[in-house]
């Protein structure tokens, strides 16, 4: 069984359960409006699904409400800034913000951003680039129970560690590519244990390194207390973009990399490095514009099949589209999981 919801109402029942949980109210808005977005955007990993985990790293201490960035560095185009263990929903948009500002001022602006609670999806952050001419690349680690097995290795050893590039197109859609490094995202996989699915094949391996069709594997431990594994997109190829981020977005941000055994706590620390470009101040827009244009058409000129030729984005645009008219389907797992959520801050 399933719900179907409208977005006003889950951004209100969301928006009231991390309120209670602590948050200001313009905070808790900000946060539901965020992970209800994804959810329009077909990503249901990143949406109100996060809702239960979020609160219970309230209630242990590894998420403070009402926090925003701190400014460690501020050197014009360079930027260092610690999330404090804020909402990611916050201190993200803070960050960029930020950034924009510099980067439309100075020609460009490196971003570290450390130490921010579970940023959710990468490419809202690349979509408020964009929206204002700039191209923006994101390099992103997690901090919480390792999830994805190196390349060659048998065990998690690091997180979905997501890459994101946003590239403004004149006059049309822009150019959004946001992904995690693993095979899939790891709330995909708790998406699909809550509704009962298997997953492809060569997507992950249990506790004991074999590879399983059962996600159920790195979401619930298993009967030895074990884990498994996500594994990366690419075989090396997804592993060495995954180690990148690893480097980038935790070790030269500051905000630390994973490198000791799982623990249970609930609060997923995100550092993420970003890289923010005026196409006008480096003298290229007009060559932008055109060779933009020219390259996705032609790629459109290739002979369809399955559906025709896609750039990145457009099928979260799609899906935000369908769901506004349609409403978002909440499985019942997650559903009761909000319920829950609710109960423990007192709703």
């Amino acid at each position: 069984m399933s719900h179907t919801i409208s977005v006003q109402d889950l951004r209100t029942r969301v928006a009231r359960i991390i309120e209670k949980a602590g948050s200001q109210r313009a905070e808790a808005e900000q946060v539901a409006d965020n992970l209800v977005m994804a959810n329009l955007s077909g990503h249901d990993s990143h949406g109100v699904g996060m809702v239960p985990r979020y609160v219970d790293a309230v209630l242990e201490g590894g998420l403070s409400p009402n926090t925003g960035v701190k400014v460690l560095l501020d050197s014009g185009a360079l930027l260092s800034l610690d999330g404090q263990r804020g909402y990611g929903q916050i201190t993200g948009v803070q960050a960029m913000e930020m950034g924009i500002g510099r980067a439309r001022q100075h020609g460009s602006c490196i971003v570290a951003l450390s130490r921010s609670h579970h940023l959710g999806r990468i490419g809202h952050f690349a979509e408020m680039a964009v929206a204002q001419g700039l191209v923006s690349m994101h390099f992103v680690n997690v901090l919480s129970r390792p999830v994805v097995a190196p390349f060659g290795g048998g065990d998690g050893r690091f997180g979905t560690n997501p890459c994101c590039i946003g590239v403004p197109l004149a006059g049309r859609e822009p150019f959004v590519l946001d992904f995690a490094t693993s095979r899939v995202a790891q709330g995909k996989m708790r998406v699909a244990h809550n509704k009962g699915e298997r997953v492809p094949e060569g997507t992950l391996i249990d506790e004991h390194g074999d590879p399983t069709t059962d996600p159920g594997v790195v979401v619930v431990p298993q009967s030895n207390g074990l884990m498994g594994a996500l594994m990366t997109f690419g075989e090396h190829k997804g592993y060495g973009m995954a180690v990148a981020c690893e480097l980038l977005g935790g070790a030269l941000t500051g905000s630390g990399t994973w490198h000791h055994q799982a623990d249970d706590r609930r609060a997923v620390l995100n550092g993420m490095l970003t890289v923010l470009i005026d196409p006008q101040k480096l003298g290229t827009q007009a060559q932008l514009e055109k060779e933009a244009s020219a390259f996705t058409d032609w790629l459109r000129l290739s002979p369809s099949r399955s559906g025709g030729v896609k750039i990145a984005g457009e099928p979260e645009r799609a899906a935000r589209a369908a769901r506004a008219r349609e409403g978002i389907v909440v499985d019942e797992a997650t559903w009761a999981e909000l319920q829950a959520s609710a109960a423990k801050v007192g709703l």
